[in-house]
C-alpha cells in the first residue's frame, strides 16, 4: 500500500510483507484456507449456520426486490463469498413456489462446487457481468484482505510487515491512497502503538461488486465499525476450528478484520469501479486490469444493524403467546424454538449487531425509509 517497495514485499521474497498480500496468499492461494474442503463453517459459525430464519429472511427480501422490480421474468440471486451454498440453498427453499421458478441462483466463491449441491444452483467464481435481483454478501468483506498499519514512536503511522509465522514488525511510512483513506477515514492519533486497518481493498470491492447490479439491491452484512467507533488497536484475528486465535498467515487459520461499512458506503458513489468482464468471490478487483466504468448517481446507501433489518422482515424473537400450549402443545414447542433462535440473529452484543449496507439500485429500499449513511 505505500510507494515504496519494502523487504518482503517483492514477488518470491520469503522475508515479511504487508499483511493484504499476507492474508490474500494464507486465505486464497493454493491450500488456502478457503480452499480447504471442511469450508469456514468448519472454523466459525455466521448467521446462516446459527437458524435457518436468517435464509427464510434473506428469501423475504428477495421477495420485496423481485416486487419493486415488477417481478420480472428472471429474478437474480447472487451469493457472494458463499462458502458451501448454505445460504443459497435455505433461500430457494424458503421461495413461493412461483418466485423460485424465475430464480436464477448464483452461489460465487472460489472453492470448487460441492457434490450433491441443488443443480438450480450456478456455482462460480466470479460475481455475473450483470444482476438484475439481489447481491447478498454475507461476511465477505472481512475477509477482503486489508493492510494493517500502526503509529510508530513519533506518531508516524508505518505498514506493520508480518513473517509467515505472524511475527511482525514495522515497515516504510504510509503514503499515497493508503494515506489519504486513513486521513478520511480512520484518523489515528500521533500515538506510540495504535492500530488501523486500510479498508481501501474492500471499499473497491464493494464498489465492483455494487457495479455489478443493473437493477436490484446490494446487501453486505458484516462485522463493522463507522468513524466514530473505529478501535484504537484494530480488529485482525484469526479463527480456528471454532476459536479465536492469533493470526497467522501460513494457511491454518481464517485471518479477518472487522469493516469500515461506512467507507465501503460511500464508496460506489465516490469511485467509478473496473468494469473488466467480471468480479472475483472474494478478493478485489485489480483497479490496473480493465477500462475504467461509467459512473452512474446511485440512491442513497443505508446502514442499519442486523437486529433492525431482521425485524423490517418479520424475525422478531418474540415468544409465542402461551395459550397456545394449551391449544397446539407441538405448534408450542415450534413457535418457542424459532423464537429462540430469532432472539439469536438478533442479540445485542452478538449476531444483532452486525452492521448490514443496503445499495438500492434503480429501485426504492425494500426495507423501506430509515436512516441514511453518511
Amino acid at each position: 500500500m505505500t510507494d515504496e517497495t519494502t523487504a518482503g514485499e517483492r514477488p518470491g521474497d520469503p522475508g515479511p510483507r504487508g499483511w493484504r498480500a499476507a492474508a490474500g496468499a494464507a486465505l486464497y492461494g493454493p491450500g488456502g484456507f478457503y480452499r480447504r474442503p471442511e469450508g469456514p463453517a468448519g472454523h466459525f459459525r455466521t448467521s446462516v449456520h446459527a437458524s435457518p430464519l436468517f435464509a427464510r429472511a434473506v428469501a423475504r427480501l428477495l421477495c420485496r426486490v423481485d416486487a419493486a422490480l415488477g417481478r420480472p421474468a428472471v429474478l437474480d440471486f447472487v451469493d457472494l463469498g458463499a462458502g458451501r451454498g448454505e445460504l443459497t440453498r435455505g433461500v430457494l427453499a424458503a421461495l413461493p413456489a412461483g418466485v423460485a421458478a424465475r430464480t436464477r441462483a448464483y452461489a460465487v466463491e472460489i472453492a470448487g462446487r460441492p457434490a450433491g449441491l441443488d443443480g438450480r444452483i450456478d456455482w462460480r467464481s466470479e460475481i455475473p457481468d450483470t444482476v438484475t435481483g439481489l447481491l447478498f454478501a454475507n461476511e465477505w468483506l472481512d475477509n477482503v484482505p486489508v493492510d494493517v498499519v500502526e503509529a510508530d514512536a513519533a506518531g508516524v503511522p508505518r505498514l506493520v510487515l508480518v513473517a509467515e509465522d505472524g511475527s511482525e514488525r514495522l515497515g516504510e511510512p504510509v503514503t499515497g491512497a493508503a494515506a489519504d483513506w486513513l486521513a478520511r477515514w480512520w484518523p489515528l492519533p500521533a500515538e506510540a502503538g495504535l492500530r488501523a486497518e486500510i479498508g481501501l481493498p474492500r471499499d473497491e470491492a464493494w464498489a465492483a461488486a455494487v457495479a455489478r447490479v443493473a437493477r436490484g439491491l446490494a446487501v453486505a452484512v458484516d462485522y463493522a465499525h463507522t468513524l466514530d467507533t473505529r478501535p484504537p488497536f484494530g480488529t485482525l484475528t484469526g479463527f480456528r476450528e471454532g476459536r479465536e486465535t492469533a493470526p497467522v498467515p501460513d494457511g491454518s487459520c481464517d485471518i479477518t478484520a472487522h469493516v469500515a461499512l461506512d467507507a465501503c458506503a460511500a464508496a460506489p458513489n465516490a469511485v467509478a469501479p473496473p468494469r473488466t468482464p467480471s468480479a472475483p468471490a472474494r478478493a478485489p478487483s485489480d483497479p490496473a486490469q480493465g477500462t475504467p466504468g461509467t459512473a452512474r448517481e446511485l440512491p442513497s446507501p443505508r446502514l442499519l444493524t442486523q437486529r433492525a433489518a431482521l425485524h423490517a422482515l418479520d424475525i422478531t424473537g418474540v415468544r409465542p403467546p402461551l395459550a397456545l400450549a394449551s391449544t397446539d402443545p407441538a405448534g408450542y414447542v415450534r413457535a418457542l424454538a424459532s423464537a429462540g433462535e430469532a432472539a439469536e440473529l438478533t442479540a445485542a452484543g452478538g449476531l444483532g449487531d452486525f452492521g448490514w449496507l443496503l445499495q438500492p439500485v434503480g429501485v426504492p429500499d425494500p426495507l423501506g425509509p430509515g436512516p441514511r449513511a453518511p
